[in-house]
């Protein structure tokens, strides 16, 4: 019996430890948590005048958005992931047959993070030109500095001003990805504006391609965080 009684002693002492530890480690991640400061991160998107003028409307479904790896350089400084495709010449074997290649693994780095959208966000290009935008998300983020925003667009339905369907492909190799490095500030508000635009190929499909030039970045710090300043402080970083 004292045999018996010292092993049920053991295994107690052992399942109290692994409990207190786990309740130590827990309690350690929601501090770390907790801790972390936070900004505000608010998504536009808008349109360049390319080809949308073939266009009597445009509707763009965006389901969320990828950012990257916190910490990580730009790809590249120009903001442009569009020339890897082909100029269209082959028939558009570079889209699937729904158009949408945004959620393939290999097209992302390690450590992108995916934030849903509560609902899937619909924006019509055509009236989103001349500086027109809509805004398709805003949420509280953790602070830090990432080198792009990567929309997962879904679907684009394209209807010409002649009242027939227009064939709307989505980047393939080159995702709807934004090559503009930017930072969430603590009470601040980043507004990051993605600029695209239908561009029309060799196949008479259309191509839906980011606008580097048209990527703007702009923080606006909260009114709670500085009391001596009541207007804010505003600054504009374009692509």
């Amino acid at each position: 019996m004292t045999d018996r009684k010292s092993d049920l002693d053991a295994l107690d002492r052992r399942t109290y430890l692994q409990a207190t530890g786990a309740a130590a480690l827990g309690a350690a991640g929601l501090a770390g948590c907790v801790g972390r400061a936070t900004g505000t991160l608010a998504t536009q998107v808008t349109d360049q005048p390319a080809d949308i003028d073939d266009f009597e409307s445009l509707v763009v479904t965006v389901e969320g958005f990828w950012l990257g790896p916190e910490g990580a350089e730009s790809d590249d400084e120009d903001g442009n992931e569009t020339d890897t495709e082909d100029d269209g010449s082959d028939g558009g074997d570079d889209a699937d047959a729904g158009g949408n290649e945004t959620d393939a693994e290999d097209d992302g780095e390690a450590g992108r993070e995916y934030f849903e959208f509560d609902e899937p966000q619909e924006a019509d290009l055509v009236e989103l030109q001349n500086g027109e935008t809509q805004l398709i998300d805003e949420r509280e983020l953790q602070t830090g500095e990432y080198p792009y925003l990567q929309l997962d667009v879904s679907s684009a339905d394209g209807t010409l001003t002649d009242g027939s369907d227009a064939t709307v492909d989505l980047p393939g190799n080159a995702p709807l990805k934004f090559n503009e490095s930017f930072e969430i500030r603590e009470n601040t508000r980043t507004t990051f504006t993605a600029d695209f635009a239908p561009v029309l190929r060799g196949n008479g499909r259309y191509l839906l391609r980011p606008v580097p030039s048209g990527i703007e970045v702009e923080y606006e710090e909260s009114s709670e965080s500085d009391g001596s300043d009541s207007g804010g402080d505003n600054e504009t970083a374009d692509a």
